[in-house]
């Protein structure tokens, strides 16, 4: 995969807990083209890697846009991005791959959570750039932890985007029935945030009428797996013949790499797709929030970061 090293140009406190960071190239040159729903790989100090969206319009290839939540849960990669990396620091990044590309419809509804904002905010933009129907429902816990408010306020579309806050009256409240309106084919739903707000919309919108394919989605975290009843098995890697064993409180991931074989990752959850393996033999034990229901009864592919496997053995595509 291709790494770009970029300068730190801005660093900007958006809300409280948010920050943003304007990242382009020291020279000035012209950064990879994006589309709206893009994310980044951030290799960060110390070897971490996490991805963020990117959130300023599509067609701006002088810097690339992206927001962090510190997370009190944090796995490391929110705490050092906003104590550790700073205006002016230099940084690695992926080119920006899409996995929540925006297809364009007569009619289209944006749904964002807390910090789930970044994506719907370039798909925003794009829509507004192209005339296009649409509206933006942007829930928060308060007025304070809403990041962009005032750019969002402020924006050639701003009749087009709606505030929720927690701390807010009723009468303010995200109502989703009003938000997704008549169930036509016409209208595709966009929903970017919390676990639990994406399972409530997307829940609401099947109640709705809306056909699967009419809903879009992008997890941010995985919820907690119960791994009481986890148990060893192995894995095979088809190019040499070798046998790995997987132990009850390993990952797939950690187990091949004990062996020298290394698999590229980032969330470490299921979310981005990065790891993604194709499976040549056996079923798995999907734990990820990437696949569909679909793909992942075909059981030729997996993540080994987080899944694992109900038959015995998975033989890998390695």
């Amino acid at each position: 995969m291709t790494s770009l090293t970029v300068k730190v140009l801005r660093k900007t406190q958006e809300a409280r807990d948010i920050a943003s960071f304007e990242l382009g190239r020291a020279d000035g040159g012209a950064l990879p083209a994006f589309s709206a729903g893009s994310h980044i790989d951030v290799h960060l100090p110390g070897g971490l890697v996490r991805q963020y969206s990117l959130c300023n319009a599509e067609g701006d290839t002088q810097h690339y846009r992206i927001a962090v939540l510190r997370d009190p849960a944090t796995r490391g990669g929110s705490s050092c991005m906003h104590d550790t990396v700073q205006q002016g620091q230099e940084l690695a990044i992926s080119e920006p791959r899409n996995h929540f590309p925006l297809v364009h419809a007569p009619r289209t509804v944006l749904l964002a959570g807390g910090i789930g904002i970044t994506p719907l905010l370039c798909m925003a933009q794009r829509l507004s750039a192209i005339g296009a129907d649409f509206t933006l429902h942007y829930c928060t816990r308060s007025a304070a932890r809403t990041a962009f408010r005032d750019e969002l306020a402020a924006s050639r579309f701003a009749d087009r985007v709606q505030f929720h806050f927690d701390d807010g009256p009723d009468t303010q409240k995200l109502q989703m029935a009003s938000a997704f309106g008549a169930p036509d084919a016409g209208t595709h739903i966009y929903v970017c945030g919390p676990t639990g707000f994406i399972d409530a919309v997307v829940a609401a919108a099947k109640g709705a009428g809306f056909a699967p394919e009419q809903v879009h989605l992008e997890y941010f975290g995985a919820g907690a797996q119960d791994t009481s009843a986890d148990r060893a098995f192995d894995v095979r890697i088809a190019s040499s013949g070798q046998v790995v064993r997987v132990e009850a409180k390993q990952t797939v991931v950690q187990a091949l790499a004990a062996q020298g074989v290394e698999i590229l990752t980032s969330c470490e959850q299921g979310v981005c797709g990065t790891c993604i393996t194709r499976v040549l033999e056996g079923e798995c034990d999907h734990r990820d929030l990437y696949f569909t229901d679909e793909e992942k009864a075909r059981h030729d592919q997996f993540t080994p970061c987080c899944s694992r496997a109900r038959s015995a053995v998975l033989v890998l595509d390695l």
